[in-house]
């Protein structure tokens, strides 16, 4: 299901029938009756690693499916990355956005740009107030584009920085 768009970017949801897809070494995903390929380096082993968690944790609540997703570069028709609010909004209507892209497209401006449209996308939800990060004080490309994106650093904590995006109007 298609998030977002934005100028270079297609957003779309990562379903645990497409992490299954991937997990059982498909290279290509269909979303939309289009096919896309992964970008080299797509996914990072982290993320990857993280998988049977977030099958499982869809199949209990399906209702966080929503808030995962792929970044699909339009132009080379590929994979470039993943983005997500952690299990959408917390009680106090709070989300943790966190992303990935694949080394070949970092520093080309695609985590902004789908930073800016998913946070809008995010706070446009029922029930989300704010929306929070947080990373490593060493990992300055992230740094760098949460500033762009407009969160706000608040404090810093054993080697990692706070973020928060405003809550949006009432």
């Amino acid at each position: 299901m298609l998030i977002t768009e934005t100028k270079n970017l297609i957003l779309m949801t990562f379903t645990a029938e497409a992490m299954i897809s991937v997990l059982s070494g498909n290279k290509e995903l269909e979303f939309e009756n289009q096919y896309y390929k992964f970008a080299s380096g797509w996914p990072i082993p982290i993320y990857k690693n993280l998988f049977p968690y977030k099958i499982s944790r869809f199949q209990t609540h399906p209702n966080e499916e929503e808030y995962e997703g792929i970044i699909i570069h339009k132009k080379d028709r590929l994979i470039i990355g993943d983005m997500g609010f952690k299990g959408g909004p917390d009680e106090n209507g709070i989300m943790e956005i966190s992303y990935s892209i694949a080394p070949n497209y970092q520093g080309k401006g695609y985590a902004t740009e789908m930073g800016k449209d998913f946070c809008k996308w995010g706070l446009q939800k029922e029930h989300v107030t704010k929306i929070i990060a947080i990373c490593s004080v060493y990992n300055y490309a992230s740094i760098r584009v949460l500033e762009k994106i407009g969160l706000i650093k608040v404090k810093e904590e054993i080697e990692k920085y706070y973020w928060f995006l405003p809550e949006k109007n009432k």
